[in-house]
């Protein structure tokens, strides 16, 4: 696992914003900016799959996070104490529920991280950036963790982000097509 040590914001330390951290080939700290952890946990997905996090996702997390000082204090809160600052995994709301609310009824403090699927990663960095940036961080997301670009789609809004982003579906289904078919991620296999 990739060294992880904290500032006194509570960010990680010497990373840049613009950072993405590997924590080994199922985990990262996919926006270093917005405190996200992204597990990744299957190469192909179907619209209709459920997004939410499998008990291997959260396992491999707990372990990975265990390994850097957290201690799993209830079902969603991981905490290092010596830092102040809490891993949490949102709570999945119903079936059907959007990706792009999976944060809206667990707040945090500055300093803490969400641990996310990489479809719900992708849905906070759309919210988050302007269109160049946003395609940006997503193209350098689906190169290392796939996201169900279908069901991203299913779930944009009549916003002015999400109609920006819109036209760019397919480049971005394409730019994952060819990441998934090639070294590293063709020879990954789902997390037990």
């Amino acid at each position: 696992m990739t060294d992880l040590t904290f500032d006194t914001a509570g960010y990680v330390a010497g990373s840049a914003p613009q950072d993405v951290l590997h924590f080994g080939h199922y985990m990262m700290l996919a926006d270093a900016r917005m405190n996200l952890f992204s597990v990744f946990d299957d190469l192909k997905y179907d619209r209709s799959d459920v997004d939410m996090m499998s008990p291997g996702m959260r396992r491999h997390a707990i372990e990975k996070l265990g390994q850097a000082g957290f201690k799993q204090v209830s079902g969603r809160v991981l905490h290092n104490e010596a830092e102040d600052i809490r891993c949490l995994f949102p709570k999945f709301h119903a079936l059907g529920s959007s990706p792009f609310d999976i944060t809206r009824y667990t707040p945090k403090r500055a300093r803490d991280y969400y641990i996310l699927t990489p479809t719900q990663t992708a849905c906070q960095i759309i919210d988050a950036y302007g269109l160049e940036e946003a395609v940006s961080k997503l193209e350098a997301l689906v190169h290392l963790q796939p996201v169900n670009v279908f069901k991203l789609r299913d779930y944009l809004e009549d916003r002015a982000a999400h109609r920006e982003f819109e036209p760019l579906v397919g480049h971005l289904m394409a730019v994952q097509k060819e990441a998934v078919a090639s070294d590293p991620l063709c020879r990954r296999r789902a997390l037990n």
